[in-house]
């Protein structure tokens, strides 16, 4: 069991029919057909959508968001229409909206990976491999891979693992010709956004996209870059061989799992409300990370 510790109710506005709750975000719909995104500062782990919100999150993932598209608008198109708050919106929903196309999704999640941590170690322990493709021998937690891999999953409904698939099998869902342009554009922005993190002394090792199709054209959705939807790291505390230090909900882990939290995580239980403490030291991370990546002060 898992999913919402306590599921929002959506907020109503005049012209807009409300769609979907999802893990962090609330998805509209205009009367042009347009979709409008309203990012949330909820926040999730281990399956769950915690009862304690994080002040600034939703705005902190839009502004990054927006500021990624732009970095890779030559790559690749994206989804956002207009940052204007539609009419009859909440004062709150300010800087963490985002009115996009309409697009056909793919229904793939589209990971890319530098480095060697998560659900890709396990694999790898295992058969050393990640989503069928063959790694070299010797690799431990944190280790850079010999090039960037394109591993994608299938995506999950809320509080439901995401499920690492092969290449093969997207295709068989896809079709070859999509399958290879989800890769290609993958792999594209992953090294663009890997080698702007390095200059800011963050390691992106590893990350997720969403497409979707706009007629033929294959264009960039959701979120991008977002310490919600990659693994950043500190590059001068990298160490393969451990877990590394992130800029993301490390610190809600951690302390989830620690004594202090008494909660147990193999338990049907939902997780308990975050400490003041833990909920100032996620929000510094976030904030944090948009500062080093962007090269503007948060505000």
């Amino acid at each position: 069991m898992s999913g919402f510790v306590e599921k929002p109710e959506p907020i109503q506005v005049p012209g807009l029919v409300h769609l979907h709750t999802g893990k962090v975000r609330e998805l509209y719909q205009n009367e042009a057909g347009d979709l409008v995104m309203v990012a949330s500062d909820r926040i999730s782990a281990y399956d769950w959508v915690l009862p304690t919100e994080i002040p600034d999150k939703g705005r902190i993932l839009t502004q990054l968001s927006l500021w990624w598209f732009d970095q890779l608008a030559d790559l690749v198109p994206n989804h956002v229409l207009s940052t204007e708050l539609p009419e009859g919106a909440p004062a709150d929903w300010a800087g963490r909206t985002l009115v996009c196309k309409s697009l056909r999704m793919v229904p793939v999640e589209c990971v890319a990976r530098g480095y060697l941590t998560g659900s890709g170690l396990a694999e790898y322990d295992e058969s050393r491999t990640v989503c069928g493709l063959a790694l070299p021998e010797g690799l431990v937690d944190g280790s850079e891979l010999p090039a960037p891999i394109f591993t994608p999953a299938t995506k999950a409904a809320v509080g439901e693992h995401d499920e690492n698939v092969s290449y093969e099998e997207v295709a068989r869902q896809v079709g070859a010709d999509t399958a290879a342009r989800l890769r290609q554009a993958t792999l594209a922005a992953y090294s663009r956004a890997r080698d702007i993190a390095r200059d800011r002394g963050i390691i992106l090792a590893d990350t997720k996209f969403e497409f979707g199709f706009e007629g033929d054209r294959l264009v960039l959705a959701d979120e991008v870059l977002t310490p919600d939807s990659s693994r950043f790291w500190p590059a001068d505390q990298w160490q393969p061989g451990r877990a590394q230090p992130s800029y993301d909900k490390q610190f809600v882990r951690d302390w989830l799992t620690s004594p202090e939290s008494g909660w147990d995580r193999g338990s049907e239980q939902p997780p308990p409300p975050l400490p003041q403490q833990v909920v100032e030291a996620t929000r510094a991370k976030y904030v944090e990370a948009y500062e080093r990546l962007t090269g503007t002060a948060w505000s």
